[in-house]
């Protein structure tokens, strides 16, 4: 038996040991509704930052902070310095979640963790809380031996598009400073294909009000010649899209992707389209997941149906999420969303377009030794090789830290699959594929020694 066949087996019992307290450990973090966007929920973010802060210290890092920059959300820092002449490796994940949505939606408490056919749901399940989950696993695994230098950050303020990232990259710069980066938060080809994800589209969202009236005025009154708000925004937003469903924002990059083997039929069942509904836009499925713009209409402000009056709305606005294809400047795409809708003005009425704050796409150089490294340790722990997929999502961590270190390697895994529902109702993981990221990431730390 060779030394790396011994390694595998030692750290696949290993790993099977420490299963439970990871699986714990997740459960307990699920239980704390750490929604970022939520102002009041500010002590549950932080209370979810103290416990990330006690796990990472009784899974043996003898550095552990909470820490901020710019009043952002807590993040936890744990260190563990390098053995001589080992490589250090960061280790990413994030303990903020998303809000619930209606709770009607779910089958059950998004807070309560709950096992059913063979899948844990609840809100950050999956994203992120397993992320941290897998990081704790590998790391008790090999316990004392660990052997290579582990920084792990687990950011708090992810899922509201990370605003005090640049400060606290820079703020903490050499605490950061890695050879390698495994970011923990992203999906997998399927529930039996491992994936490396190597491009990442940027997000760029805008929210713009159209205004038409000083008031509001009865509809019977001055309906027919008096345009509405509500009405004049459709329009607006109907204008982002073409006939075949195509964005029709003029100058966005456009790319293409490695097809792999998507059928229409599988990414209709994976994200759950109605009979009759067509898919929208041309091209390859994989060029628009991952290669061309996306753009979406996240929220509208305008009277719920239930209170609705026949009144002529003076405003409306809407929140609009525009996927930025890797190789675009993301600056430039949210400029040309900003121009595209001011220019479309239906009917005169005025418009006005917020622009927040931007998250760059970012193309991941492959080939490197972590790489390969990473490569046969996915392959090791689902025994099958890993696919090279695109990221439809953003992680803004990634191309920040990655313009403060160009040298570090970089490489993204995940734990989620194609019906993992992240963001939506009735989130959860997949618990075998759980099972078989932590045996990777372990097997990737012990490669890398």
């Amino acid at each position: 038996m060779t030394s790396d066949q011994a390694g595998v087996e030692q750290l696949t019992a290993a790993v099977q040991q420490t299963l439970p307290s990871a699986r714990n450990d997740l459960e307990r973090l699920i239980r704390i509704p750490s929604v970022s966007a939520d102002p009041e929920a500010a002590p549950q973010v932080r209370a979810s930052a103290d416990e990330v802060a006690g796990l990472l210290s009784r899974a043996g890092l003898p550095e552990v902070e909470i820490l901020a920059a710019d009043g952002g959300q807590p993040a936890v820092l744990g260190r563990r310095p390098a053995p001589p002449g080992a490589p250090t490796v960061l280790l990413y994940a994030h303990h903020d979640v998303q809000p619930t949505g209606d709770p009607g939606g779910w089958d059950s408490d998004p807070f309560q963790p709950t096992e059913r056919d063979g899948r844990l749901y609840g809100r950050g399940a999956a994203d992120d809380k397993a992320g941290i989950a897998v990081h704790l696993a590998a790391l008790r695994a090999h316990g004392e031996q660990l052997p290579v230098g582990v920084t792990v950050l687990v950011e708090g303020e992810e899922e509201i598009g990370s605003p005090t990232l640049d400060a606290f990259l820079r703020t903490y710069q050499e605490q950061l400073r890695a050879d390698v980066v495994v970011f923990a938060d992203s999906a997998n080809w399927t529930v039996d294909v491992p994936a490396l994800t190597t491009s990442l589209r940027g997000v760029a969202p805008v929210t713009v009000e159209v205004r038409v009236l000083e008031h509001a005025v009865h509809s019977g009154l001055y309906g027919g010649p008096v345009p509405d708000a509500l009405t004049a925004l459709c329009r607006l937003l109907a204008t982002l899209h073409d006939e075949a469903g195509d964005v029709a924002v003029a100058g966005l990059v456009r790319g293409t992707a490695d097809p792999l083997d998507l059928t229409e039929a599988q990414l209709r069942a994976d994200a759950g389209v109605l009979d009759g509904v067509r898919l929208i836009g041309t091209g390859g499925l994989t060029d628009r997941l991952w290669a061309r713009p996306a753009l979406t209409v996240i929220g509208i402000d305008a009277p719920p149906v239930a209170r609705a009056s026949n009144t002529l709305l003076p405003a409306a606005r809407a929140k609009v999420s525009l996927r930025v294809a890797p190789g675009d400047d993301v600056t430039r795409a949210s400029d040309a969303l900003a121009a595209h809708l001011k220019a479309h003005a239906p009917w005169g009425v005025h418009v006005t377009v917020q622009q927040a704050a931007t998250g760059a796409p970012y193309a991941v150089p492959t080939g490197g030794a972590a790489y390969e490294a990473a490569r046969w340790a996915l392959a090791e722990a689902w025994g099958t090789p890993a696919a090279d997929v695109g990221g439809g999502g953003s992680i803004p961590f990634v191309t920040g830290y990655a313009e403060l270190h160009p040298g570090a390697e970089i490489l993204i895994t995940g734990v989620e699959d194609p019906d993992t529902r992240a963001h939506g109702a009735n989130e959860s993981l997949h618990l075998a594929t759980f099972e078989r990221a932590c045996l990777a990431e372990a097997l990737l730390l012990h490669r890398l020694g």
